[in-house]
């Protein structure tokens, strides 16, 4: 079953979210941004499968399914398949360590310019490619309403 206003709100809050990276970027808040770069990307996947009438499963790296389920998928998405599916399984592994630490690792001692950078512009790239196969998501000014 799809549920395209479903699919379309995944894909608008991960959209909304890529702002929210920049604000994380200028802090050298490098952590978060590694932490907020595996939501967006987990957001825009599952909007992705959703629209292609996929139930995502309530997981953070949805890969194996995009890999499994890749007939449904658009060609261009088919044909970027293999990266997305490495950012999201590279940013699930960071998604507790960024937040959380442990006990022998502080994020903000661990994580540098470099893994945010990584990070955002793999989030990027995700919303990107998913974008054209959810559908339009995002007005110009999210605060006016939507005419369409």
């Amino acid at each position: 079953m799809r549920n395209r206003d479903l699919a379309r709100d995944h894909l608008q809050r991960a959209t909304a979210r890529l702002a929210a990276l920049d604000v994380l970027y200028a802090a050298e808040s490098w952590p978060d941004v590694v932490r907020e770069s595996q939501e967006v990307v987990e957001l825009a996947l599952k909007g992705l499968l959703r629209a292609v009438g996929v139930e995502p499963p309530r997981v953070h790296d949805v890969g194996d399914v995009l890999i499994a389920e890749q007939a449904r998928l658009p060609a261009d998405v088919r044909a970027a398949l293999d990266r997305l599916t490495q950012i999201s399984r590279d940013l699930r592994r960071d998604r507790e360590l960024a937040l959380y630490g442990a006990d022998d690792l502080t994020p903000s001692d661990f994580y540098r310019r470099a893994d945010a950078t990584r990070a955002r512009d793999a989030a990027r790239e995700v919303v990107r490619v998913v974008a054209p196969a959810v559908g339009r998501t995002t007005r110009p000014n999210p605060t006016e309403p939507d005419r369409t």
